[in-house]
C-alpha cells in the first residue's frame, strides 16, 4: 500500500512477482487480457499431472483477487476445475500469470470524495457456460466513488434472474456497515444493471 496527496494505492507487485518466480514464467512473454476472448471450453485435453501444482497456483490467484478485480473472473473459471483439472485448464492459469505480468504496477487508489455515496453494477452472462449451460454474475460495489468490493460467481441453478437481487442485498450490507462503523449515508443507493427485464420493470414500463 502507497499513501500520497491523492489517496491509498494497494498493489501487489511483489507478490506478482514471487508468483511468476514459483510458476517458473518470470521471462514469459506479457498477454494484453486475462482470457482469451474466443475461448472455448475444452473436455478433451489430457488430465494434468501435478494436479497439486494447479491447486497451488489458483490459490494464491485467489488471494490475488484482493487487490486486482480485472482477473476474479477468469480465476473463478480456473477454480471450478480444481477437482480434475487438464492441460487445457492449465493454460487458462498461465494465461492469467502472462496477464500479471503485463500489467504488475496496476492496483486500486482509494480517495477522499466527501460522501459515502453507494453504487453498485451488475450484470450476467446469460448460459455463458457451454459445459453446463448456467450463468456467471458479476458485481462490483462503490463506495464515495471508490471501489470496495467485487465478486464474480457460477449460478446454481441453469437460469436465474438474481444478479440484481445479489447486488442489492450486498449494497444494503455495505450501507449497514459504514453505519455501523460511524459512517451512516443518508444518501439513496444506486444500482446499476444490464438486464432488459430488471430495467422495464424499473420504469414500469412492462405493465402499461
Amino acid at each position: 500500500m502507497v499513501v500520497s496527496s491523492k489517496g491509498l494505492f494497494l498493489n501487489q507487485q511483489k507478490y506478482i512477482l514471487d508468483l511468476l518466480e514459483d510458476a517458473k514464467m518470470i521471462d514469459s512473454k506479457p498477454a494484453l487480457t486475462p482470457l482469451d476472448s474466443k475461448l472455448k471450453l475444452d473436455t478433451t485435453s489430457a488430465p494434468l499431472q501435478a494436479i497439486n501444482d494447479y491447486h497451488r497456483l489458483v490459490g494464491k490467484l485467489i488471494y490475488l483477487t484482493i487487490a486486482r478485480p480485472d482477473i476474479t473472473y477468469v480465476v473463478s473459471l480456473a477454480s471450478q476445475f480444481m477437482h480434475v483439472p487438464t492441460v487445457f485448464h492449465l493454460g487458462i492459469v498461465k494465461r492469467i500469470l502472462r496477464y500479471l505480468k503485463g500489467s504488475i504496477g496496476c492496483g486500486i487508489v482509494l480517495t477522499k470524495n466527501g460522501h459515502t455515496q453507494i453504487t453498485g453494477y451488475n450484470d450476467s452472462n446469460w448460459v455463458g457456460n457451454a459445459l453446463d449451460r448456467k450463468s456467471t454474475t458479476g458485481f462490483c460495489m462503490f463506495v464515495s466513488d471508490n471501489l470496495v468490493a467485487w465478486r464474480s460467481k457460477k449460478q446454481h441453478v441453469v437460469a436465474q434472474s438474481s444478479a440484481m437481487a445479489s447486488t442489492t442485498c450486498e449494497m444494503i450490507w455495505i450501507k449497514g456497515l459504514l453505519t455501523n462503523l460511524g459512517f451512516p449515508s443518508s444518501l439513496p443507493m444506486t444500482p446499476f444493471c444490464d438486464n432488459q427485464v430488471a430495467m422495464k420493470i424499473a420504469s414500469k414500463s412492462c405493465f402499461l
